[in-house]
């Protein structure tokens, strides 16, 4: 007997009819031999409409994040609700869980916390007792605080990783709208191919880098526990894709390049004329880290030559869009102090990244990548690398272009195009 846990997102327990199929989809998990666990998301746009109705009552609901939590997580405790329900009407038997009563342990930080325990006592005994168990993802409790906490952006998947840690699942299955992991988003490159398996590294990779079919903590923690995951969709009877965590066998050979993944959701610094004496740059990055932006990609230009008479530099680095502003504010607020000569900002830019674990054995990807980009006119930005991931910044409306140039450069183009049953990735 196999021990499953299947993870529904929004998009698949959207309305009452949504809810029924994924009702009869857990059921014939079970009786086909296995224990089931759910892990469920709040319906369709449920927590959009709830952000709405604290905007309405309240003019900064920010400011109270233990109540947002209260609210927020209200969603999925009606999905868990309604599937269990719909579960034991179809001649199931099915019990549903909060999050802190399903063992999920968190820190205390409203709104994006860390999940420090996992003890599935309650689940583990209504398996035990032939029952199907669901839990409401993206919440847990603090012991310290004695408060429902959230895990933030991608809650639901990083629930389902941990209960399968914690209960040592066999696998965890996450269900979104589309097949599986594609070489490519299926809605930019309808050539995209479905992929049979991927290596845990690559994926975590993929998901740093824009990929949306994961979530990257959800990655990280099942790395971090040796998870396995099969990415699925609720809307066919499709294998879907394996994410190993644990090795699959000295047979499978890894891919030099797995997909291509485009992201559009960063923004461009460039700090201008910094004197080039040591330490600059720790002021700037201590000023970044202070306003709360996470650091994606940094490059530095430094002066060369025997000619150069003004010895500074300049930085550009990359965050997400919504950090932009409270960071050029606190570097202006440090300007004179530091001593640089001005900023530029850029949201229009997108990010693309190619990724494979067969990189570090295999020459000539860099070159690939380039000529593409070359010779679909596509102007490059900035640069990084990892050992199985090159990354460029272009400009935004061209990352979509260049998304389809390199994915055929690649050879990753498949014959038919892939099938997307919802339209969100998730």
């Amino acid at each position: 007997m196999a021990l499953i846990v299947q993870k529904y997102g929004g998009s698949s327990v959207g309305d009452a009819d949504k809810i029924k199929h994924v009702a009869r989809r857990v059921i014939a998990t079970q009786r086909a031999g296995n224990q089931v666990v759910v892990v469920v998301s709040a319906m369709g746009d449920t927590t959009d409409e709830l952000v709405d109705l604290a905007n309405s009552v309240s003019s900064r609901p920010e400011a109270s994040a233990r109540e947002m939590d209260m609210l927020l997580t209200s969603g999925e405790r009606i999905s868990m609700a309604l599937l269990s329900l719909a579960i034991n009407d179809q001649g199931g038997v099915a019990r549903s869980f909060t999050g802190s009563q399903a063992g999920i342990i968190t820190n205390e930080v409203h709104g994006n916390a860390r999940i420090a325990d996992v003890t599935p006592v309650r689940v583990k005994a209504a398996l035990d007792a032939g029952e199907i168990a669901i839990v409401a993802g993206f919440q847990g409790f603090s012991r310290a605080s004695q408060d429902i906490t959230t895990l933030g952006r991608g809650g639901s998947d990083t629930t389902a990783v941990a209960l399968a840690a914690g209960l040592k699942a066999d696998v965890c299955e996450i269900y979104s709208d589309v097949d599986g992991v594609y070489t490519a988003d299926p809605r930019v490159v309808p050539s995209a191919q479905k992929l049979e398996s991927i290596d845990i590294e690559s994926m975590l990779e993929l998901a740093a880098s824009g990929a949306k079919i994961l979530y990257i903590r959800a990655v990280e923690f099942a790395r971090r526990h040796g998870v396995d995951i099969r990415v699925r969709s609720t809307f066919s009877d499709d294998p879907g894709t394996i994410v190993y965590a644990k090795k699959p066998g000295e047979n499978m050979e890894e891919s030099v390049v797995s997909g291509v993944a485009a992201d559009k959701s960063q923004a461009k610094v460039t700090v201008i004329g910094i004197p080039d004496v040591p330490g600059k740059a720790a002021e700037i990055f201590t000023l970044v880290a202070k306003a709360g932006a996470n650091i994606d990609m940094i490059v530095q230009n430094v002066p060369t030559g025997s000619d150069v008479t003004e010895h500074v530099s300049d930085i550009s680095f990359t965050l997400p869009k919504g950090d932009l502003a409270s960071v050029v504010e606190a570097l202006e607020v440090a300007k004179a102090t530091i001593g640089f000569r001005d900023i530029e900002a850029d949201d229009q830019i997108g990010k693309l990244s190619v990724v494979g674990a067969g990189m570090r054995s295999h020459s000539g990807v860099s070159a690939t990548l380039f000529e593409a980009l070359a010779k679909a006119g596509i102007n490059i930005e900035m640069i990084s690398t990892s050992e199985i991931r090159i990354s460029v910044v272009t400009s935004l409306d061209e990352v979509d272009e260049a998304t389809r140039a390199v994915h055929t450069a690649f050879g990753l183009d498949g014959e038919s195009e892939a099938v997307v049953y919802a339209g969100t990735g998730r």
